[in-house]
């Protein structure tokens, strides 16, 4: 195991922090994001000697230079192991330049699959003799499914979801308010910049901090963070092995997925070009071109795991773009509309005969606006979102449904109060 990394805050690079201490936190207490105090250099040759990619072990190789002393190397083995039990295929879109690196091949369908399997498997380590343990989450859709799964029925931990209600898919709802036990799951009379804040309140609210211990499984979260880093050494090392054009396009949000491909450049392992890939919640791509940062009200899409307005890891974005030198990284946004989500589906669909849920849609118009070739990120399984593919196509093809059992959902209503929050947490 290496050395022990330090974490620092944005606000306060003066105090240094351990994994242990980031991950159980969450967020620092001024109230900013945790980063690596130094971003480790690895050998190109690490990847690029790989005949085939080797997940589980380059997962151990760069992770534990993030992880130091607070896992010895027997349990985050173990960590490892129970995240990276399935593959990142990618497939090339016919006989074009595009290929699609799938990440829905978890048991929730969603690429968040993986940092909420590599985060409850970090505490499950540390919690042998812990109190119990609040999970506290903001989700736009597919966080809430995949944390939900990754904690359920883990002793000692209880897990509480917030969700704007009527504003996921069915599909979702059902993988996060139809499992019971520890999971509790509120629908808030909101939209996710609402449940978003109401996390970040509670967080620094001392009444709650002075009687339970609380953390957040939302991907501000060093542990749900890093592990993406995974899907970029996946499509690095197909590029390289290939000698294709080092263009990734990333369906964005919260932006903790792109930042977590940014941080895999920085280790060395670069990128021609990172584009981010945004529904009409346009915030970065306007401040792209403006350098002004103004959050407009939050829009529902077809793209709804993607509907931030204010994405949290934004912040953490900049920090390693400066770090780098922005100028000698190429890093783009840009911004896709609803008829232009449903376009590329059916566009994708006619011409390689391969099926887009909405967020990847927004990736592969852009790619074929630019009319470039590149990388796309498929971050969540089209079934999930079959109203959507019926609107773009008139049917959803037989070969990509999944099993789905109809389980009834039992969430708990609650408009947009801390107060009611406070106490929900507050019971025993």
């Amino acid at each position: 195991m290496s050395d022990a990394m330090e974490y620092i805050s944005l606000h306060d690079p003066i105090q240094n922090y351990s994994f242990k201490e980031v991950v159980q936190q969450s967020i620092a207490p001024d109230g900013s994001l945790f980063v690596p105090k130094t971003i480790p250099q690895f050998d190109l040759a690490f990847l690029a000697r790989q005949h085939s990619f080797h997940l589980q072990e380059s997962a151990y190789a760069f992770l534990s230079s993030f992880v130091g002393d607070d896992l010895d190397e027997t349990q985050l083995r173990d960590v490892i192991r129970h995240t990276f039990q399935f593959e990142f295929p990618i497939n090339q879109l016919s006989e074009s330049g595009i290929y699609v690196e799938e990440l829905f091949h978890g048991p929730t369908h969603a690429f968040k699959d993986v940092g909420a399997r590599f985060l409850a498997g970090c505490l499950k380590q540390w919690n042998q003799e812990r109190e119990l343990i609040t999970v506290l989450v903001a989700t736009s859709g597919d966080t809430g499914g995949a944390v939900a799964n990754a904690f359920y029925d883990i002793e000692g931990i209880r897990v509480v979801v917030l969700y704007p209600k009527g504003k996921i898919s069915a599909f979702q709802e059902q993988q996060i308010a139809a499992l019971g036990k520890n999971i509790k799951a509120i629908a808030v009379n909101g939209n996710f910049d609402d449940c978003q804040q109401l996390v970040k309140q509670a967080f620094f609210d001392k009444s709650l901090s002075n009687n339970i211990y609380l953390t957040s499984a939302n991907s501000i979260n060093v542990g749900r963070w890093l592990p993406q880093m995974m899907f970029y050494a996946a499509a690095w090392h197909h590029m390289q092995k290939n000698n294709l054009e080092k263009t990734i396009v990333v369906p964005s949000g919260n932006y903790g997925n792109v930042s977590a491909g940014l941080l895999f450049h920085s280790l060395g392992f670069q990128f021609d070009h990172i584009i981010a890939a945004h529904n009409e919640n346009d915030t970065i791509p306007r401040y792209l071109n403006s350098h002004q940062y103004q959050p407009h009200s939050t829009i529902a899409t077809y793209a709804n795991a993607m509907d931030v307005s204010d994405p949290s890891n934004f912040v953490r974005f900049d920090y390693l773009w400066k770090k780098e030198n922005e100028k000698s990284f190429h890093f783009s946004a840009a911004s896709v509309s609803n008829n232009d989500i449903l376009a590329a589906i059916k566009n994708c669909w006619e011409k390689h005969h391969y099926l887009l849920d909405p967020h990847t849609a927004t990736a592969f118009h852009i790619l074929q606006n630019k009319d470039q070739d590149g990388t796309i990120l498929a971050t969540a399984h089209p079934y999930k979102f079959k109203d959507v593919i019926i609107k773009a196509l008139g049917f959803y093809p037989e070969k990509w449904k999944l099993e789905e059992k109809e389980k009834k959902v039992f969430p708990i209503e609650m408009d947009v109060d801390i107060e009611n929050l406070k106490a929900f947490l507050l019971q025993p």
